[in-house]
């Protein structure tokens, strides 16, 4: 018991909002924690992702749609203008676009051509300047199911620390 204490310790806050976002969202009941647990194994096998499994799990990430069905909530992201219309359901999701998704499905604010121009291009920009995309990476390429499990989780805890800092200032 010790050591697992010691372990835990040993994570900085930031990691642990990560982990526990992630494991919240595996908790809410014991069957819908078998089916997230299977489709967070899937993504993470899987080294391309598609416009519809990106739009699945983002959407419900954020708490915007729950739906069980993939292309659903592609053509529900479709209407809203969270992804390019250049976007199929069953093509490769690319960097610039699950950009595009995640910050427009978090409702994240970004610099002044973002908020202008709304495009993909600007959202992979500013993820990239807000330390979500690091290292050597480009707007058009494909994402895996494990860069997308980690861009998910960090707008999870960004969007967690924002709501907790506006409740100390209130």
């Amino acid at each position: 018991m010790g050591d697992i204490i010691k372990f835990w310790l040993s994570f900085s806050r930031r990691r642990k909002v990560l982990l526990g976002f992630l494991l919240a969202l595996c908790v809410p009941g014991f069957l819908l924690a078998q089916g997230a647990a299977a489709e967070i194994e899937a993504l993470l096998a899987s080294d391309a992702v598609t416009y519809a499994q990106v739009a699945r799990f983002a959407l419900e990430a954020a708490d915007v749609a729950a739906l069980a069905d993939p292309s659903e909530a592609f053509h529900f992201a479709m209407e809203r203008g969270w992804l390019p219309g250049r976007a199929e359901p069953d093509g490769l999701a690319r960097l610039d676009s699950v950009a595009l998704l995640l910050m427009q499905s978090f409702g994240m604010g970004g610099g002044i051509l973002f908020t202008l121009t709304g495009s993909a291009h600007f959202a992979y920009r500013e993820m990239e300047h807000k330390g979500f995309i690091r290292g050597r990476a480009s707007p058009s390429q494909m994402v895996s199911g494990e860069t997308l499990l980690y861009l998910v989780g960090r707008a999870l805890a960004q969007t967690e620390l924002a709501h907790l800092g506006a409740g100390d200032e209130g």
